[in-house]
Order: structure tokens, then C-alpha cells, then sequence
């Protein structure tokens, strides 16, 4: 069975693949989660809380999210485009979806040279 990302409050429940959660954007007390089917899903809790929830729930060899900045966590296997001096991130499956986001030069520099460090193994 495939793994999801779980969220289960005393009014709904929101149940997504890993796999198909592109990204994630802050918003205050709460958190955007976008999916590859176009999917919108807002839960009621702060970035870091959902960050600490992936954890919970990846193992420490499934390091595929990834925290940018303050305000965003990224699906690391949908990047495909990174400027960090237009402050352009490009999240695609190359397929059926195309993300355009904005993020620091400073946070964007770092994504790009985590990525190719993981690039060059």
C-alpha cells in the first residue's frame, strides 16, 4: 500500500501520497499543500509542524522534502529549474505539471548547491 501524508483534525481528514505532494507554502496558522493532480488542500498547522510531521512519518532515508526558507518545502524529485538570481524555482514532472515559485536568492543558492552535490554522487 502507498505510503500518505496524514492529517486528521475533529472535522476532516486529509489523506495524499508522498509522491504526489509537489510542494508546500506557508500561510500564517496554516499550510497550502499542492499536488501533482492540480489538488489544493489547506490544513491547520504552522509549516514547521508539518515539517516535523513528515519526519515523523519518512524514514531518515527518505529525505525527499526538502525546507526552503521560511515559507516553503519542496518535493525534491520535481525541481528542475533553479535561478537563484531571478529568484526562480521550477517544480515539474515534465509531463502533466509546471510550477513557477519564488523563493531568496540566499535559500535558492543553497538549494542549488545541495542539488548538485547530491548530482555529482
Amino acid at each position: 500500500m502507498e505510503k500518505r501524508l496524514v492529517f486528521n483534525t475533529t472535522t476532516e481528514i486529509v489523506r495524499i501520497p508522498f509522491d504526489a505532494v509537489v510542494y508546500i507554502v506557508a500561510g500564517g496558522n496554516y499550510s497550502t499543500l499542492y499536488t501533482i493532480d492540480a489538488g489544493e488542500y489547506v490544513v491547520t498547522l504552522q509549516l514547521g509542524h508539518v515539517e516535523d510531521h513528515l519526519a515523523e512519518c519518512l524514514s531518515e532515508a527518505d529525505n525527499r522534502f526538502i525546507r526552503i526558507g521560511k515559507s516553503l518545502i519542496v518535493n525534491r524529485d520535481f525541481i528542475v529549474f533553479i535561478h537563484p538570481q531571478r529568484k526562480k524555482l521550477v517544480l515539474s514532472d515534465c509531463r502533466t505539471f509546471h510550477h513557477e515559485l519564488s523563493a531568496s536568492k540566499d535559500a535558492l543558492k543553497a538549494l542549488k548547491e545541495l542539488i548538485e552535490k547530491e548530482d555529482v554522487k
